[in-house]
């Protein structure tokens, strides 16, 4: 069986209802909008959350916090990470491992404002990475496995 032979079971597929098409159909002259006022004409009908006039609720409820457009958004590394991935790591040739072979390794994705390093898991190997912040538990179990972090700043 190919994609190009499959098709939906007898009866299952239900027509669209065909709207405005002649008085004997059921559903012309009109089209089910009723007559005349905004709702039946080309185009018309009201925005999302108007409510007639009536203070919509997204007015009515008070607002609360605000939004901080400093904050900085780190992608998290956890070890266990790093030991998962060790062959694309250790793969690409780097002494050291920074955040252009994290994005190699599919660690690293998206738009961030740096790298933090979370001590989760247990290091297995010598490590020389270089990141924008790493836990104390991260550095300690890096440091034992013979490896080193060094902190990136700017």
């Amino acid at each position: 069986m190919n994609l190009h032979e499959l098709s939906p079971a007898e009866r299952s597929r239900k027509a669209p209802r065909r709207l405005g098409r002649g008085v004997g159909s059921g559903r012309g002259k009109t089209a089910g909008k009723g007559s005349k006022g905004h709702k039946s004409r080309s185009g018309g009908g009201v925005r999302p959350g108007f409510e007639g006039g009536q203070m919509p609720i997204h007015r009515r409820l008070p607002k609360r916090g605000f939004t901080n457009i400093f904050k900085k958004r780190f992608a998290i590394v956890n070890i266990r990470d790093l030991v998962r991935v060790r062959e694309r790591i250790i793969e690409s040739d780097a002494k050291v491992t920074d955040e252009a072979v994290l994005v190699r390794a599919g660690l690293v994705k998206g738009k961030r404002d740096g790298i933090k390093l979370l001590g989760e898991g247990e290091m297995t190997y010598p490590l020389v990475i270089r990141v924008d912040k790493a836990s104390n538990s991260a550095r300690e179990k890096i440091e034992a496995a013979g490896g080193t972090v060094e902190i990136v700043t700017g």
